[in-house]
């Protein structure tokens, strides 16, 4: 029994060292990405200033899309914390 309570305390942990992760990095790599997607704004604008209305509306397409990346790794750490499938493999319920 005391065997089987370790299991699931150390499943527990490593599951919110995952999610902790998933977060971090996603937000990391979201991070990089807007700051390149800024620098390159400000550049073609500085360049053809004439055109900045429309890679300004191109960026923000993508900044929306870049901004899924985070948001399905907060729903992916979510279900991993709240719905563990890695504890029903050890007959949790």
């Amino acid at each position: 029994m005391e065997n089987h309570i370790v299991q699931i305390a150390q499943v527990m942990s490593m599951t919110v060292i995952a999610a902790g992760l998933l977060i971090g990095l996603g937000a990391l790599g979201t991070a990089i990405g807007f700051a390149l997607l800024g620098g390159k704004f400000l550049e073609g604008a500085s360049r053809q200033p004439e055109l900045a209305p429309m890679l300004q509306t191109r960026m923000f397409i993508v900044a929306g899309l870049l901004d899924a990346v985070p948001i399905i790794g907060v729903a992916i750490a979510l279900l991993l914390i709240f719905s563990n499938p890695f504890l029903a493999a050890l007959g949790v319920k």
